[in-house]
C-alpha cells in the first residue's frame, strides 16, 4: 500500500490553503491539474460536429467494437475466499463488493501473471467477429494500471509476477495497427487505491498523477479513443469529480490530441459531455437526441472474468442486438473478460466467430458497417432496417411463413426499385400497401440468425446544397438582451460549447451574457423536420415568426425539440435567443428528417439576415 506524508513548511501551507479554497468552491490555479493553453472569454470548445466530422468518421462507420475488461481483479477469477472460509463472488468490483482489505488485495495482485496474453490472438478474435475497434481497460476502479506507468508502482510491471519487460498495451497497439483495427483505452476516474483521491485536500495531487497517466497513454500508445468511467458521485471512497473537472480534462485531452474521440463519462454523462453517450447494458428504443451514442454490453453477466458465469448470450441475440443498435444510429461495444492468464474464454470466442461469420456471409455486413439509421421507415417488429447510401437493409429476424408479407411503414414517400434476399436468388415481391410497402419473399430464410433483404431505393428528391455563410450573431454582455450588442458578426453554425471559461468574445464575461442569431434556414427536402437544441442555460427558437422551442427556464445541459414542416429550397426565417446565466455555456442547433440524418445545421444551409 502506498503511503504518503503531507509536506511541511511552505509547500504544506500552500496545500492547506488550496484545500480551503477548494472547499469554498473556488479552486486556485495552482491546485488544478496541468491545463492545456490558458482559456478565457472567446474560447469555443466545440471544434467540430461529431455527427459529420472527419475526426469521428471511422467510429461512425465501424459500428462494432470489442470491449476488454482485464485487470488485477481478473486474477481472482470472480471469487474471494474470506479468512473465515466463506466465499464472495464478483468480478471487476470484487475488491469493493467483497470488502477485501487493501493488504489482501495487494497481496493477490502481486501473484497476477497474465503470461498467456496474446495480442495477436485477441485482435484476430475481434477481426473474425467483424469488430473494427478495441477498447481495453488501462485502469479500472481499483486503480491498477495495466501499463508501466511512471506515476506510481501500482501497475502490471511493478506489482505482479508478470514479465517486467512486456507491455500488453504496446503489444495490443502493434497487433491492432497491423490488422487495421483502431485501439482505445478505458480509464476510470474513480480510484479506490490512490490515497490522495478521497480527501479534498489531496485530490489535486491525485489529479496531477491522473493527468500524467493520461499523457503517458496518449503520447506512448496513440489511442484513437479514450473511454472514461467512474465519474459519478460515490462514497467508499468519496468521489469528488465535478462537471468542471470534466470540462478541464476534456480541454486538456483535446490539446494533447485534437483527433481523440472521448465518451461522455469524461464529465457527468450529460448530452454536452464528450463526443458520444454510453447507454450500458441496454439499447435505446429510438435514435438518441443531440449526441452520438454507443451501447456497451457484456457477453455474459459480468464485465471481468468470473469462472462460474456461464450465462452466455447466443449468437442470435448478439446479431439481433447489433442490428437494432445500428438501425437506430448507434455503435455496439461488446465485452470480453480474459481469465487470469490473459486468455479470452472459449465461449466468448465462439460467439464472436459466429457473429463474424454472419456478417461476412452474403454481404450481410453491409447492413452494419457504414450503415446507420434511416428516418424513411418505422422500426419494424420483424427485425431492423438500416440505410447505406441509396440502399435499405431490411434485416429479418422473424422470417414470415410462405406467402405472408413483411410490412414496411414509410415515413416519407420513396420508391423501391429492386429487392433481393442477400445470398439467395429468390424473388421478393414489393407491393404498395396502406402506409408503406409489403415485402413478400418467395422462399425460406437464409439462416437461423437473420436474413437480409437489400432494397434499392429512389429517395425523395433533394434541392441542391445551399450557398449560405451562416447566421447573423449579436451578443450582449448581459443575459437580458439589454442595450446595444457588445459584438455583432456572422457565425458559420450554431455550435457553441464555452463550458466554464468562455463567451462569444473577449469583451463579454463568461457568465451573464446572451446571444441572438437571426437569418434563415434552407432545407433540402420537403419534409417534416425535427429541430433540436442542446443548451445551457435558456433557449427560444422561432421559425417563420412562430415559436418552435421555448425553454426559457434556466437549466443544465439538455435537449429541446420541435417539429416543423419545411419546403425544400425555401429560406425560412429563423431567430434564436440564447442566454447564459452561470456555470457552463452550451448552444447547438441540430436538425433531422426522414431523409436528413441528425447533424448540426450546416453553414451552407444558413443565411445571415
Amino acid at each position: 500500500m502506498h503511503s504518503r506524508t503531507r509536506p511541511a513548511g511552505l509547500l504544506g501551507t500552500l496545500l492547506l490553503l488550496g484545500a480551503l479554497l477548494l472547499a469554498a468552491g473556488t479552486p486556485p490555479a495552482a491546485a488544478k491539474a496541468p491545463p492545456g493553453p490558458v482559456a478565457g472569454p472567446g474560447t469555443n470548445h466545440a471544434t467540430d460536429d461529431p455527427f459529420t466530422s472527419d475526426r469521428t468518421s471511422w467510429w461512425r462507420q465501424d459500428r462494432f467494437g470489442m470491449f476488454i475488461h482485464f485487470g488485477a481483479y481478473s486474477n481472482l477469477e470472480g471469487e474471494y475466499t474470506r479468512p473465515d472460509g466463506t466465499v464472495c463472488r464478483n468480478a471487476e468490483w470484487i475488491k469493493r463488493e467483497c470488502r477485501i482489505p487493501d493488504d489482501a488485495y495487494e497481496k493477490q495482485a502481486a501473484t497476477f501473471n497474465p503470461a498467456d496474453f496474446d495480442a495477436q490472438a485477441i485482435v484476430k478474435a475481434a477481426k473474425d467477429a467483424g469488430q473494427r475497434y478495441i477498447v481495453i481497460t488501462s485502469k479500472h476502479h481499483d486503480g491498477y494500471a495495466m501499463w508501466p506507468t511512471k506515476q506510481n508502482s501500482w501497475n502490471l510491471r511493478d506489482h505482479s509476477s508478470f514479465d517486467p519487460h512486456r507491455d500488453i498495451l504496446a503489444e495490443l497497439k502493434k497487433a491492432s495497427d497491423a490488422a487495421g483495427i483502431k485501439l482505445g483505452f478505458y480509464y476510470s476516474i474513480w480510484d479506490w487505491h490512490d490515497p490522495d483521491f478521497a480527501d479534498p485536500a489531496t485530490f489535486p495531487r491525485y489529479k496531477k498523477r491522473m493527468y500524467g497517466q493520461l499523457k503517458e497513454l496518449v503520447q506512448n500508445y496513440d489511442p484513437a479513443l479514450l473511454w472514461f468511467d467512474g465519474e459519478w458521485d460515490a462514497d467508499n471512497p468519496t468521489n469528488a469529480w465535478s462537471r468542471r473537472d470534466g470540462a478541464d480534462l476534456q480541454a486538456y485531452l483535446h490539446d494533447l490530441n485534437p483527433d481523440l474521440i472521448v465518451n461522455n463519462r469524461v464529465g457527468k454523462r450529460e448530452v454536452a459531455d464528450g463526443d458520444f453517450g454510453t447507454p450500458e447494458q441496454e439499447i435505446p428504443a429510438e435514435p438518441v437526441d443531440g449526441q452520438l451514442w454507443e451501447s456497451c454490453m457484456t457477453l455474459n453477466d459480468h464485465w471481468g472474468f468470473a469462472k462460474y458465469d456461464t450465462h452466455w448470450k447466443s449468437p442470435a441475440t448478439v446479431v439481433r442486438n447489433l442490428l437494432d443498435v445500428v438501425s437506430r444510429g448507434g455503435n455496439y461495444l461488446l465485452n470480453v473478460g480474459p481469465d487470469k492468464r490473459g486468455r479470452i474464454p472459449r465461449p466468448s470466442v465462439d460467439r464472436l466467430r459466429e457473429t463474424g461469420r454472419w456478417l461476412g456471409s452474403h454481404g450481410q455486413g453491409d447492413a452494419v458497417h457504414g450503415a446507420g439509421h434511416t428516418g424513411l421507415v418505422a422500426d419494424p417488429a420483424w427485425g431492423a432496417v438500416s440505410r447505406r447510401g441509396n440502399d435499405l437493409y431490411a434485416s429479418v429476424t422473424s422470417w414470415p411463413e410462405a406467402g405472408r408479407p413483411l410490412h414496411l411503414t414509410a415515413k416519407s414517400p420513396f420508391t423501391i426499385t429492386s429487392a433481393q434476399v442477400a445470398g439467395s436468388s429468390q424473388k421478393v415481391r414489393v407491393t404498395p400497401a396502406g402506409d408503406g410497402f409489403d415485402l413478400t419473399p418467395s422462399g425460406a430464410a437464409t439462416g437461423p440468425l437473420a436474413s437480409v433483404i437489400r432494397l434499392a431505393i429512389r429517395p425523395p428528391a433533394a434541392a441542391p446544397a445551399g450557398t449560405g455563410k451562416g447566421l447573423t450573431a449579436q451578443s450582449w454582455a448581459n443575459d437580458s438582451f439589454t442595450g446595444p450588442p457588445a459584438v455583432t458578426g456572422v457565425d458559420a453554425t450554431v455550435n457553441k460549447s464555452y463550458r466554464f471559461d468562455g463567451s462569444p468574445d473577449p469583451k463579454i464575461p463568461a457568465d451573464h451574457f446572451s446571444t441572438r442569431w437571426t437569418g434563415s434556414i434552407e432545407p433540402r427536402f420537403d419534409e417534416t423536420y425535427t429541430l433540436s437544441t442542446v443548451s445551457d442555460d435558456t433557449v427560444r427558437v422561432w421559425l417563420d415568426g412562430k415559436p418552435v422551442i421555448d425553454s426559457s427556464t434556466p437549466h443544465g445541459p439538455k435537449v429541446d425539440k420541435g417539429t416543423v414542416t419545411l419546403k425544400a429550397g425555401h429560406r425560412h426565417s429563423l431567430r434564436i435567443d440564447y442566454t447564459e446565466v452561470t456555470g457552463e455555456a452550451h448552444m447547438k442547433l441540430l436538425w433531422s428528417s426522414p431523409s436528413q440524418s441528425q447533424q448540426i445545421v450546416p453553414q451552407r444551409q444558413l443565411y445571415a439576415r
